[in-house]
């Protein structure tokens, strides 16, 4: 699963890499431990209502997905992710994969790798490991998004909805599984339209761009403790172990 990761790029450097028309995004700071329900940039192609053109916009979901018909914003710490291999099929994600896909911009992602403890023989330790682009260039993780109104907001309230997210995440198959079995979805630049391309919205051709991302290949660092507490912050958490 992803459940932490790094964004710690200016909204400017967003919307040169990924060629925004427009930006709807609250000013985030710069963050090297993103936790589920914190607030993220998102970027998403839609048409516009009075010329039809497409238009990408970078905008801020919540991290953990709502479903519209959900009473309440209680699960979304559990729908941080979505496995690729269902996310069609699932309620909770198949309409969005349908008509609300969108990337989510990342530095790198944190995993845990368990493996035997050296201080103490016969039991497991977790291994924080950052990992990131060979170049360190910028990810793009495959995502999906959803709309939720709040049900003891009026129609005309402007706090009324709730953008969320979800991160595609896909078995862990190269050199870097033996960290975690899954892995985020990473789309390639030359795929960003493609997968966020509005019009596409049948089932079969959904699978099909799914099915045609490539295995990401990235780089692991072990990193220090610091990272296992959602209330660090900072570039010292992707530093090499000393």
């Amino acid at each position: 699963m992803c459940g932490r990761y790094v964004m710690a790029r200016p909204v400017g450097d967003l919307v040169a890499e990924f060629d925004v028309d427009e930006t709807y995004i609250d000013e985030l700071e710069p963050s090297y431990n993103i936790a589920p329900t914190d607030p993220v940039p998102l970027v998403l192609d839609r048409r516009e209502k009075d010329t039809g053109e497409l238009s990408r916009k970078l905008v801020t979901a919540r991290w953990g997905l709502v479903p519209p018909w959900a009473k309440d914003t209680k699960g979304a710490a559990r729908l941080i992710n979505a496995r690729r291999e269902t996310v069609t099929e699932k309620p909770s994600f198949r309409k969005a994969a349908a008509a609300k896909r969108a990337l989510v911009p990342a530095d790198g992602y944190y995993e845990w790798e368990k493996r035997e403890s050296a201080a103490k023989p016969g039991s497991i330790e977790k291994v924080p490991t950052y990992l990131h682009a060979d170049d360190d260039g910028l990810l793009a993780f495959a995502a999906l998004f959803e709309n939720w109104p709040d049900p003891t907001l009026p129609p005309d309230h402007p706090g009324r909805w709730l953008r969320t997210c979800t991160i595609l995440t896909g078995p862990a198959t190269d050199a870097l599984g033996y960290i975690h079995d899954r892995t985020p979805v990473i789309v390639p630049r030359e795929m960003w339209s493609d997968w966020l391309d509005p019009e596409t919205t049948a089932e079969a051709d959904v699978k099909a761009l799914i099915d045609s991302m490539p295995e990401p290949h990235l780089v692991p660092r072990i990193v220090g403790s610091l990272v296992n507490s959602v209330r660090n912050n900072g570039p010292e958490l992707i530093e090499a172990a000393g």
